[in-house]
């Protein structure tokens, strides 16, 4: 670590509460670092920019946040931990790794009904690869009505109106939310299947 992207001291001064002072952290000490970029991500249940994990620990730069997330994922690798950490969503949080997905399914006992149907995934999917895009144009696709399906999807807050299509009447223009790319695991809309991989059997 140069000298530029080593770690800021902040010292609490002598009459600040200690539940109140900020963090301390010694500079070239990453194993410190490491443990509280953890302990953030720990206790929040959206993706967190580094840049806002830097923020709450009073450090000058991201780097050290992405750093530390790069050694905790290896240290979580070597021990075999059913969790790590991903980016998506423009973001970091901890998840557990998809192997484990039937047996926490199981226990919370998720409910068909919080499941998308065929329909609706179909849309979503159009909506993702297509976006911005016009009703219109999904349902020409889809070679139904989608109206229902469209604010269903919005209602789950994985689909927003994005704009107005610069034409007769000015019709809404429909996109994925944020929360989309949290659901699927998405750093974001790059990472979208390319068409060719899903074609394969």
């Amino acid at each position: 670590m140069s000298d530029t992207e080593e770690t800021r001291i902040v010292t609490p001064p002598a009459e600040t509460d200690a539940a109140e002072a900020p963090v301390y952290i010694a500079p070239g000490d990453p194993a410190e670092l490491a443990l509280c970029v953890e302990a953030i991500l720990m206790t929040v249940d959206r993706p967190v920019p580094a840049a806002k994990i830097a923020e709450a620990m009073n450090l000058d730069s991201a780097k050290p946040v992405t750093a530390a997330i790069a050694a905790l994922n290896e240290q979580y690798d070597k021990a075999g931990r059913s969790f790590r950490i991903e980016q998506l969503a423009g973001g970091f949080q901890i998840l557990t790794l998809p192997r484990f997905r039937d047996v926490l399914a199981t226990m919370h006992k998720t409910s068909a009904g919080n499941k998308l149907s065929a329909a609706a995934m179909e849309t979503l999917a159009i909506i993702a690869y297509k976006q911005p895009v016009l009703r219109t144009s999904i349902e020409t696709i889809r070679g139904v009505a989608c109206g229902e399906m469209v604010r269903q999807l919005m209602e789950r807050n994985l689909v927003k109106i994005v704009g107005r299509a610069e034409e007769i009447g000015r019709p809404m223009l429909y996109g994925t939310t944020k929360h989309f790319l949290e659901l699927f695991g998405l750093s974001s809309l790059k990472d979208l299947p390319k068409a060719e991989e899903l074609a394969k059997p």
